[in-house]
């Protein structure tokens, strides 16, 4: 049974008038190519992608609670090598066995799950042909020593395909010093994938130090990560996964980097969170390209955090969440239910764009 109106006016406490019942003046909703159960027909049908990689989309777009709605709700986990294994999987040490990944996307009506070469590929036979799998081509890992911020190909985009995976997904830092590497590789693969028939999903992550000036930080910004996703939808991301801005600062001015103008920040978005996702959805092609908001990490008040950033993504326009870590570090039950309360979210017609 999906959560009513109500139930998610509950989860979201003080903040259910802000968030419910805002309404956008930025960017007009109008302006905007919404999500939808005729979305692949009304924005990649017309653009170049094979016909294959539109099937590759739509096997997603057609799968768990959210079928033909449009909106997609995705659980990733490359965290084993992104954060190490210890650190993600001891909360819950079930989630060391791969197939318990796949079990909980299934049982949490995920559309897809997103993981490593190694942990899609040892289940592949038991499970590809009942979800999509979205093989992670690179990762960052952190047993090298000293640390250092990049991301490396683990796996090819030939590999993906022939374990049946439906899409690919990379990430890419861009404003460190390897982004030109990666964005390279990246675009590459993801020609490739298209040829192949698979969708491509592109984490679209900032990394820079200089990004973090006299104590505020940056990598959030809506400006700043409303490039970060003008970037990857130019090397044909089909959808952007980014963080949830938290500041409207204005990021290019105040470190004194980059181009920008001054209507950003006084007519094309505010300090409300809807309007700033807004902006990363209008650098998304206008919503051509389907952006999806991270869950961030697991903490004390999951749900009603998960429900918000839900919220504040459908209201903006956006497709939907990846949320991970909130899922997998719980039983398997509390990860299913709070799976199912972000899903009921864009199940719910009373939450509407703004």
């Amino acid at each position: 049974m999906s959560a009513s109106y109500s139930d998610i006016q509950s989860l979201l406490g003080d903040r259910a008038e802000s968030l419910l019942g805002h309404s956008c003046t930025t960017i007009a909703k109008e302006r905007l190519h919404l999500p939808g159960n005729d979305w692949i027909d009304r924005v990649h049908g017309q653009s170049d992608r094979p016909t294959r990689a539109l099937g590759g989309l739509q096997a997603m777009l057609g799968h768990g609670r959210l079928a033909n709605t449009g909106y997609v709700s995705i659980l990733p986990v490359d965290q084993g090598i992104e954060h190490t294994g210890g650190a993600s999987f001891a909360p819950n040490p079930d989630y060391f066995d791969p197939a318990k990944i796949v079990e909980l996307a299934m049982e949490g009506g995920c559309n897809a799950v997103a993981s490593t070469l190694g942990v899609l590929g040892m289940v592949a036979r038991k499970y590809a042909h009942r979800i999509p799998f979205m093989v992670k081509l690179n990762h960052n890992e952190s047993l090298s020593y000293p640390n250092f911020y990049d991301q490396t190909m683990f796996a090819s985009v030939d590999q993906a395909f022939d374990m049946g995976a439906q899409a690919v997904g990379a990430t890419i830092y861009f404003g460190s010093h390897e982004s030109r590497r990666q964005i390279m590789e990246i675009s590459e693969a993801f020609g490739r994938a298209h040829e192949l028939g698979m969708a491509t999903v592109l984490w679209c992550y900032l990394r820079n130090g200089a990004f973090k000036k006299d104590g505020v930080d940056y990598h959030d910004a809506a400006d700043l990560t409303g490039q970060a996703n003008h970037l990857g939808v130019t090397i044909q991301a089909d959808i952007v996964k980014q963080k949830l801005p938290t500041k409207n600062n204005p990021g290019f001015t105040d470190i004194s980097f980059g181009k920008t103008h001054d209507k950003v920040y006084s007519e094309l978005s505010s300090d409300h969170p809807i309007d700033m996702t807004r902006y990363q959805i209008a650098n998304s092609y206008m919503g051509r390209a389907g952006l999806i908001n991270s869950g961030g990490a697991s903490g004390s008040n999951d749900l009603a955090q998960a429900v918000e950033t839900a919220v504040v993504n459908k209201r903006a326009g956006g497709m939907g969440l990846i949320s991970g870590r909130k899922a997998f570090q719980k039983p398997m039950a509390e990860g299913i239910q709070l799976l199912n309360a972000i899903q009921d979210v864009y199940l719910c017609d009373e939450v509407t764009i703004a």
